[in-house]
Parts: C-alpha cells; structure tokens; sequence
C-alpha cells in the first residue's frame, strides 16, 4: 500500500551531528540603547539598563546585563530567569527543538547563554544545588567547547 501522508516523508539525516541554532542579531538601536545604559554613571546604570529592558523585553543582552548589575543574589537570579525563558522562546523561534548546539562563538547567542551562566551561578549561591547542577550539564549540551565563567 503506497501512502502519501505526512509519516512516509523522508526523514534527512545529518552526518555532521546535532545541528546548531544561531539567534538573530539585536536591532542596532537596541544595541545602542544598551551601550548607552551601561556607560551610565554608576549611580543611574541599574536605572538604564532597566529601562532598555522595559522598553526591549525581547532583548537577550539587555537582560543579561541586567543580571549582571542586580543589587543581591534574588534580584540578580530573577532578571537571569527571565533572560533563560526568554531565551529558550528565542531558540524554539528559530528552529531549536530541544536539542543541538547553541554555540558562545556566535556572538547572537551570548545574551541567552550568559543569562543561562548567570542563573546556574545565582542558583549555587542561594542553596539551589539540584538547579545549578543540571544548567551545567545544559551549558555543558549546548556547547561541548565550554561557556566562560566569565566575561565576553
């Protein structure tokens, strides 16, 4: 019985390994906006960059730089969250179905990965070992070649 319907499909295999999603650059005023924010005096730099936050809610960087500058541990965790999730919203948007890499050398996927690094590290300080264990072993699956504990 010859059947047309969508199970019959070919199915493509890969012989390169698990594919790679690369997130779409930020829009250049929102990068500018950031830029602006985080070369604010220190006393308003918090202010600004939550500002472009409210203003670009999409906007993986501003986010994570937001984690960066929280003024506690809770704070600092809570703008993390909200960058992963957006994050993860990001990826399944342009392809990625739970799987694959999603590699630090392509500068896009920087904003999603040092939320993800910021929220494992603000899930060790505050007690939540079980969480900061198995975003390591995420950070570990999305890029084999290592996250920076650090930096940019």
């Amino acid at each position: 019985m010859s059947d047309h319907s969508a199970d019959s499909r070919p199915v493509n295999l890969s012989t390169t390994g698990l594919p790679s999603t690369v997130l779409p650059p930020a829009d250049a005023a929102q990068r500018h906006e950031l830029l602006q924010a985080i070369g604010a005096p220190d006393d308003v730099r918090h202010a600004r960059v939550s500002e472009v936050v409210a203003s670009y809610p999409r906007y993986l960087e501003a986010w994570a730089t937001l984690g960066d500058l929280g003024r506690n541990p809770i704070e600092r965790y809570a703008a993390y969250r909200v960058g992963y999730h957006r994050g993860l919203d990001a990826l399944r948007a342009n392809g990625w179905r739970g799987s694959g890499y999603v590699r630090w050398s392509e500068p896009t996927n920087r904003g999603f990965l040092r939320a993800l690094r910021g929220l494992g590290q603000m899930a060790a300080l505050i007690g939540e070992v079980d969480e900061a264990e198995r975003i390591a072993l995420f950070m570990a699956q999305l890029d084999p070649a290592g996250i920076p504990e650090s930096g940019d």
